[in-house]
């Protein structure tokens, strides 16, 4: 005869109320006050070298590279690595699909999710960059200038996300390579 055991009593998981939030806390006002500027200095700053250079170097995926290094320095996704790789992996990405299937919305889509793929593979994964391969697909722009103009583009972020976060006494980059 088997002795059968009772069933192990679980903890009751801590009641919160429905308001209270896991959210982080708030940053400190210069902290915000100088992710904030250095956002505003490196997006002007595209803007700025663009027209001088007759060139568009602003695209929306771009601001959210920015947003990455200046509020999310420590994680993988704002790290140069990630931000300049993931930002050239996904327009190659782009550029392979409009070269096999021709520039549309099906390709932009195809783009876009093979992007994570090749970032996943490559270890370079940047969520913003998924959208730069939905813009090459949707846009068809001239490889060798556009890549270009996003890999001088994505070091300027960097560098001035560097300044930025030394301000803030921030360890950035947490890794180069």
């Amino acid at each position: 005869m088997t002795q059968t055991r009772p069933p192990a009593e679980v903890p009751a998981a801590p009641t919160r109320p429905w308001h209270a939030t896991q959210a982080p806390p708030r940053p400190k006002a210069l902290t915000t006050v100088v992710a904030t500027a250095s956002s505003v200095i490196a997006l002007t700053l595209l803007v700025a070298v663009g027209e001088w250079s007759h060139q568009v170097l602003l695209i929306p995926p771009l601001a959210a590279s920015m947003a990455l290094i200046a509020g999310a320095s420590q994680t993988p996704l704002g790290q140069p690595r990630s931000v300049i790789g993931g930002q050239l992996v996904s327009a190659l990405t782009g550029f392979l699909v409009l070269a096999v299937l021709g520039q549309g919305v099906w390709s932009s889509g195809l783009a876009g999710g093979l992007a994570l793929g090749a970032m996943l593979l490559l270890r370079v994964a940047h969520s913003p960059a998924a959208a730069t391969a939905v813009i090459v697909a949707a846009t068809a722009p001239s490889a060798g200038p556009f890549l270009a103009l996003l890999a001088a583009a994505t070091v300027l972020l960097v560098l001035v996300g560097l300044v930025g976060n030394r301000l803030n006494r921030q360890a950035y980059p947490v890794y180069w390579w």
